[in-house]
């Protein structure tokens, strides 16, 4: 063959060998780095490269049988070319110098380079490799198949069973990885609406409910003039109505049952008459169900109760489509009057306030877990209702104790986070 073929010839056939090589190598890789979700999208959108490696993906042992049959054979074919150009270049020597050379060659330019380009860019090259792999599938099927029958009894010695890879669901932590990592593809504001609506199953009602004392309703025991005054000032479409307290609920208001109501036809008698049914929901409610009971129920504001059935808030479906899309109005009346900004670095806080309100306006990072209020969240920690002066280090936010009195904290002092924790005093 050596004295038939010219050594140009056999060089340049040298050449397509291991770009052979080269494009098995590196198509491999290209077809196992690809984002299958990525892959799955474009084979829906029609893409011919995309569809057809979606169904080679679908077995891979089968691509990867095929791919290594055409590697391996490029490969050894290239091995015994050299021997040959070797041999007839410089004789029985240059056989030895002529490997080490193509061991180089084919380690750079046929493995090294091929797979780093096509773990940079997949679908550069796994998409026009697919039209290629998927007739060369069907025409060596037979070896192909037989290569992977024997493979596969290997495996199965070694009780390892083969099975079809189908495309697996992501986690709730890996579907918030992805959407973090999804960078300008997602603008910030979507990007946080995602994160929220996953976060939905972690935030239950308690920690967006209107707590127990700071429910405004109509209290039935109230003069005819107070139940006006407190109908006319509402900024709610649904007042709760009790006697005496909250946790003797009567029924619901909605004030659009008023508009058509002349004002002297408006008594207790009347309010009764057009009260509806209230709905109760027990404390600890994920958000994510009770939004689905809203909806099921055609619902708009439920009553939390614990388990003795004790009235313990109030929540909304606009509650808790504000946490995912954030406030939709601003009430000028209630803006930052749970804080009071003293400096650059100093805040005066009500400790009454809910702290994961508090972490949202503020971009802080109190502890969410347990106490629900700031004030419930230093009594927690201290064991005991503080004096005014008492200072203590909560996640690293120093925090003083300004105001308080003999059942609560009324007002703290909340300074920047710092790294060293302020030792209670």
């Amino acid at each position: 063959m050596g004295n038939e073929v010219p050594l140009a010839g056999l060089v340049s056939l040298l050449v397509v060998l291991l770009m052979l090589s080269a494009f098995f190598s590196g198509s491999e890789t290209a077809l196992m780095s690809l984002n299958r979700y990525q892959l799955r999208h474009k084979a829906r959108e029609g893409h011919r490269g995309a569809r057809l490696a979606e169904k080679l993906l679908k077995r891979p042992d089968r691509v990867i049988g095929l791919i290594l049959l055409g590697n391996n054979l490029a490969n050894f074919s290239s091995a015994s070319l050299v021997a040959v150009i070797a041999f007839k270049i410089g004789g029985q020597p240059a056989v030895a110098l002529g490997t080490l050379l193509l061991t180089i060659i084919v380690l750079v330019f046929s493995e090294a380079a091929p797979k780093t380009l096509a773990a940079l860019h997949p679908e550069r090259l796994a998409f026009p490799a697919a039209l290629i792999y998927y007739p060369l599938l069907k025409i060596t099927y037979p070896i192909v198949w037989l290569t992977n029958v024997c493979a596969n009894g290997v495996l199965f010695l070694f009780g390892v069973r083969s099975s079809h890879t189908e495309l697996q669901s992501l986690t709730r932590e890996e579907l918030r990885t992805v959407v973090h990592e999804a960078g300008s593809r997602i603008s910030s504001r979507y990007r946080t609406m995602l994160l929220s609506i996953l976060d939905l199953e972690k935030v239950t009602v308690d920690d967006i409910m209107v707590p127990h004392n700071e429910i405004v309703g109509v209290d039935l025991d109230d003069d005819d003039d107070e139940i006006e005054k407190i109908i006319s000032g509402s900024q709610h479409s649904l007042l709760p109505v009790f006697k005496d307290n909250i946790d003797n609920i009567v029924g619901l208001l909605h004030l659009r049952t008023l508009a058509n109501l002349a004002k002297t036809d408006l008594n207790k008698s009347t309010l009764q008459s057009l009260l509806i049914e209230p709905y109760f929901v027990p404390e600890g409610t994920p958000l994510s169900t009770q939004l689905i009971q809203f909806q099921r129920r055609r619902e708009r504001i439920a009553l939390v109760v614990d388990e003795y059935g004790d009235i313990q808030g109030i929540v909304t479906l606009e509650d808790i489509l504000e946490e995912i899309v954030g406030e939709f109005t601003t009430d000028p009346a209630d803006e930052d009057d749970d804080v009071v900004v003293e400096g650059a670095d100093s805040f005066l806080v009500d400790a009454t306030a809910n702290i994961r309100e508090l972490n949202r306006s503020q971009d802080w990072e109190l502890p969410t877990e347990g106490p629900k209020t700031l004030n419930g969240l230093i009594v927690e920690l201290l064991e005991t209702i503080p004096k005014p002066g008492t200072c203590l280090s909560v996640n690293g936010y120093p925090i003083e104790i300004v105001e308080a009195d003999d059942n609560r904290v009324r007002m703290v002092r909340v300074g920047q986070r710092e790294f060293q924790a302020v030792v209670p005093g």
